[in-house]
């Protein structure tokens, strides 16, 4: 059964691998996100403009929505001395609050829908403790937080779940793989030896808002290579 899916931040990265993975299989795609890139060429998506940390208001969208997708994140490492407080408010901001707003927005849509799906996303630094990551690692603990929260609230009607990476190649991650031997480090320190892909965490969410996945919810799935448990 096809489904309608609205996927936040899907102009590039993850969210874009997503939009593709979904809109080939026949779903319709909900796309919103600042700019455009390539989504007016994907056939089954219907490009909105949506700044998800903006004061804008979230686009009006109708009827059932099967699933949530919300990808906008940041990665914001900086030793702790030299954070600031508004360094660790638009890390929530984006993160968090963006999520948030999301959920809120398309609730009434996705309570009309037969079995609705929200996927969010988190970090492996969440449960990997790893240096220079305390803004984003505490605004993707809030999101694995909000992930259980909303999970047990909304059961049995929608499921929450994350999706926790480790580095993947995509446009956000650029300037930490941007020599060879940035990405040879990066590499070198995964246990599977290479850097996640977009199609790869995209497999995930694919897998997650389809009737496949239909017992799963509440749960924190570490697409990174085994960053998380290995060493």
């Amino acid at each position: 059964m096809k489904k309608k899916i609205v996927i936040v931040g899907a102009s590039k990265g993850i969210g874009n691998a997503i939009a593709k993975r979904l809109a080939v299989g026949g779903n319709s795609v909900t796309a919103l996100s600042r700019s455009e890139g390539d989504l007016d060429r994907i056939q089954n998506v219907n490009y909105l403009e949506y700044d998800a940390v903006g004061t804008g208001d979230f686009p009006l969208i109708e009827g059932p929505v099967d699933g949530v997708v919300y990808c906008p994140g940041s990665i914001n490492l900086k030793p702790f001395h030299r954070l600031t407080e508004k360094d660790f408010l638009a890390d929530l901001n984006i993160n968090l609050l963006g999520a948030v707003r999301t959920i809120q927005a398309l609730l009434p849509n996705l309570k009309e829908a037969a079995n609705p799906s929200i996927v969010l996303f988190s970090t492996v630094a969440v449960q990997t403790g790893m240096g220079f990551h305390a803004s984003v690692s505490a605004a993707k603990g809030a999101v694995e937080g909000l992930t259980r929260s909303l999970a047990a609230e909304f059961a049995p009607k929608i499921r929450v779940n994350s999706i926790a990476p480790s580095l993947t190649d995509t446009p956000l991650a650029e300037r930490l793989l941007s020599s060879p031997e940035k990405r040879e480090a990066a590499e070198g320190r995964n246990p599977m030896s290479k850097v996640g892909t977009s199609d790869e965490v995209a497999a995930m969410a694919e897998f997650l808002l389809t009737g496949e996945s239909n017992w799963i919810t509440g749960q924190i799935f570490h697409v990174d290579g085994g960053m998380g448990t290995l060493r």
